[in-house]
């Protein structure tokens, strides 16, 4: 989350018997020259940290194999040029960066726009080859989507396809995926371009709200510590990023979804009676589901 994290802050050079002694430094160094270029100014002011640190973590502990995705937060503003002042410390080491992910929004212009800032960056330090970094794009990309960035025109170099790789359409794959919502009691965001994989900070509780003829009307998100909905109460239902939907419901019943099968405590068993336990606890969430 941040560079107090990073306990350990040297990394050996790739080709000599050298180590930078305080390689945090050195990619802070960077992202203040990175700043004060003429050939960028105006593209960014402030970075992420947590993104930096976490970038700055993961080329410290694979410096040949960096490879970064920058779509957490703001591709141009913080993404890019985090990884390139990462890029450019392990460059003064004798490491080279693998290159950037993107993951969400328009592919096609952010790796246009990447490209002419990690050119920019090769003109402006005189690091040879910079410009060609590798661009990867991924985000349930299938053959459609692959038409209709040639047509527009791209700087990507691979493709990462998985989904629609190993899934047909009479047999679609869900698209569910976790997302950190909470650390030690404390909410968590996460932003994105992409209005969709913006998260609703805290822990929460879900709930399936029927009525009178017994159909499901809709599912109700609250908070973890908001009093829950109860049949025949009128309860306002807004939808979590279109303000203009909203409606009122009274529901005839209320289910809860979500079931708390362990709470991730330790257990004082031993190592067999434990591995009984979570199987005994495994076969109850799947009975009830």
């Amino acid at each position: 989350m941040n560079f107090d994290e990073i306990t350990e802050r040297s990394l050996p050079y790739a080709n000599s018997s050298k180590v930078c002694q305080d390689f945090v430094s050195l990619i802070q160094h960077w992202l203040s020259k990175l700043q004060a270029a003429d050939s960028l100014q105006g593209v960014f002011s402030e970075t992420n940290q947590s993104e930096l640190a976490a970038f700055t973590s993961y080329a410290m502990a694979l410096p040949t194999e960096f490879l970064a995705l920058v779509d957490t937060y703001d591709v141009m503003r913080s993404g890019i040029p985090n990884f390139c002042a990462v890029a450019l410390a392990l460059h003064e080491v004798g490491y080279k960066a693998k290159g950037i992910r993107l993951d969400s929004g328009d592919l096609a212009y952010f790796s246009i726009e990447a490209r002419k800032f990690f050119c920019a960056i090769e003109e402006e330090f005189g690091v040879s080859n910079f410009g060609r970094l590798n661009i990867t794009a991924s985000n349930d990309i299938n053959e459609a989507t692959l038409d209709a960035l040639n047509k527009q025109g791209h700087e990507v170099d691979a493709f990462g396809i998985g989904t629609h790789l190993v899934t047909c359409y009479t047999q679609p794959a869900l698209g569910g995926v976790y997302k950190l919502v909470q650390i030690n009691g404390q909410p968590r965001i996460k932003l994105s371009e992409d209005l969709t994989k913006v998260t609703i900070p805290c822990k929460k509780q879900c709930y399936r709200l029927y009525g009178k003829d017994g159909y499901a009307l809709v599912d109700l998100m609250i908070g973890e510590n908001e009093p829950p909905p109860k049949a025949g109460e009128r309860i306002l239902c807004r939808h979590p990023f279109t303000e203009s939907k909203r409606a009122y419901v009274i529901p005839r019943r209320v289910e809860q979804l979500y079931k708390c099968f362990w709470a991730g405590k330790s257990v004082n068993l031993p190592v067999k009676d434990t591995c009984q336990l979570l199987v005994g606890e495994f076969s109850k969430k799947a009975y009830l589901h």
